[in-house]
């Protein structure tokens, strides 16, 4: 991060209701913190309709808030299917740190629903995997939903992918300033369960990409 006009980029994708916007908030505050200049680019404009929502997140100097295809050096998917809607803007070699979680989309629910012979099946998370194996094998898959109940806050997922991005070696703001972030800005009640959720991702995310 020190060379002028490098950046790290990272997209997030989800739908809408999942706390998107709280993940680019935490990660944006740790990186002030820790001295980093970042910038962001958001569409939520579908969060009242679970539509389908992405954050363009940068770190360093860019230019523009946007990322360009082929360029995040991370995604992290809140919804297993949304990895795979945004996946052209991954570099080839990418991290991709992916809930294990699929909320179908209407269009998908109606043509499984009224297919009488039940040969359309749902999208499955192997399927996604499979498919996004062909840009990158630095696959993190977490059943985030478990690790957030075993957290004691089922309410808590956003903390526990958090946690696993900083398990990545070339992540470039501290752990530690991170998980400060996490705990400023989620519910004071919430906090120790968040705390929790932000290790227990960590360590997923580390036995990973170990």
């Amino acid at each position: 991060m020190s060379k002028r006009g490098k950046t790290f980029n990272i997209m997030f994708a989800g739908v809408g209701g999942q706390g998107l916007m709280l993940l680019s908030a935490i990660l944006g505050k740790a990186a002030v913190d820790s001295g980093l200049k970042a910038m962001t680019g958001e569409q939520h404009g579908l969060s009242q309709r679970q539509g389908s929502i992405y954050v363009h997140f940068r770190i360093g100097e860019p230019i523009s808030p946007l990322i360009p295809y082929g360029k995040a050096d991370m995604m992290i998917a809140m919804e297993a299917s949304e990895a795979l809607r945004y996946v052209e803007y991954l570099k080839e070699g990418g991290v991709v740190i992916m809930s294990s979680r699929i909320m179908p989309s209407v269009t998908e629910t109606k043509s499984v629903a009224l297919d009488k012979e039940k040969k359309t099946k749902y999208l499955t998370v192997d399927d996604i995997a499979t498919k996004l194996k062909q840009v990158t094998d630095k696959i993190v898959l977490l059943d985030s939903l478990e690790l957030a109940i075993k957290a004691g806050n089922a309410r808590t997922e956003n903390s526990v992918l958090i946690g696993a991005t900083v398990a990545c070696e070339d992540f470039p703001i501290p752990a530690e300033e991170v998980r400060k972030a996490v705990l400023a800005l989620v519910p004071p009640k919430t906090i120790d369960a968040n705390s929790r959720a932000f290790d227990l991702g960590r360590d997923a995310g580390s036995a990973c990409l170990g």
